[in-house]
């Protein structure tokens, strides 16, 4: 973290009012001993409760032990690389919204790090002022209340608790971006879901990074809800987005 950015992280922290966030607990996975301790630092001073692990291992276990809001994590790390990590975290079904951090800032480095199942994606160098607000926005995404537990669309079920799919009473294996997709997807069933919403809703992604990430998980998707299945739920609308309805 260079000069300025320390200077913005403290001055920022200094002016946000203790708690402005509530009592947000994350983790922060950096094996910068002075750039950890100046976010932590920071965000403790802007009412969120910081934890810090110096290493990917130490970062894997903490984060599969205990409960946070949002995980910060750097890419390189030693004993085990940050995506590394992210992956083992889905693979054991922990869903906490994860934001990396990386001096990777190309299109491709943060494509691979949010099919990784990362969340969103800041390059270095960033301002603490951007980061902040973008945890703040994880945050609340993980701890705003759904009236539905369950839902359906035609014989597909989706309980939002268990992260269980099923149609027609078989389950469906699902990867958790895959998940979170449809689970967009099924809360606004029988809606258009444009490009730009699934990127902001499903990806944090708030500019298009021209890429076909959005097909290529789509096309999986559909492969997986709609294999054996006679009747066809997802559809693909021409020049506006997505939609998914049962017709029958």
């Amino acid at each position: 973290m260079t000069p300025l950015q320390q200077d913005d992280a403290l001055s920022l922290a200094q002016t946000q009012p203790a708690g402005n966030v509530g009592r947000m607990k994350i983790l922060i996975i950096e094996d910068d001993l002075e750039t950890a301790a100046y976010l932590t630092k920071a965000f403790r001073e802007a009412g969120i409760i910081a934890d810090h692990a110096s290493d990917g291992e130490s970062g894997l276990f903490m984060g599969s032990e205990n409960s946070y809001d949002v995980i910060v994590i750097d890419r390189m790390l030693p004993r085990r690389d940050g995506l590394s990590v992210i992956s083992e975290l889905r693979r054991k079904g922990v869903h906490t919204p994860l934001l990396i951090l990386s001096a990777l800032g190309q299109v491709d480095d943060r494509v691979t790090g949010l099919r990784a199942g990362g969340d969103d994606y800041l390059p270095k160098p960033y301002a603490f002022s951007e980061l902040l607000a973008r945890v703040e926005v994880l945050g609340r995404r993980k701890g705003t209340p759904e009236q539905d537990v369950v839902y359906r669309v035609g014989d597909l079920e989706l309980d939002r608790l268990s992260h269980e799919v099923r149609r027609g009473g078989k389950e469906i294996p699902l990867q958790p971006r895959e998940f979170r997709l449809l689970e967009y997807l099924m809360k606004n069933a029988g809606q258009v879901v444009t490009r730009t919403m699934l990127l902001e809703h499903v990806w944090d992604y708030h500019f298009d990074p021209q890429t076909n990430v959005i097909d290529v998980h789509v096309s999986r998707l559909r492969s997986k809800i709609e294999k054996d299945f006679s009747r066809p739920l997802l559809k693909t609308i021409r020049g506006a987005g997505y939609m998914i309805k049962d017709e029958g």
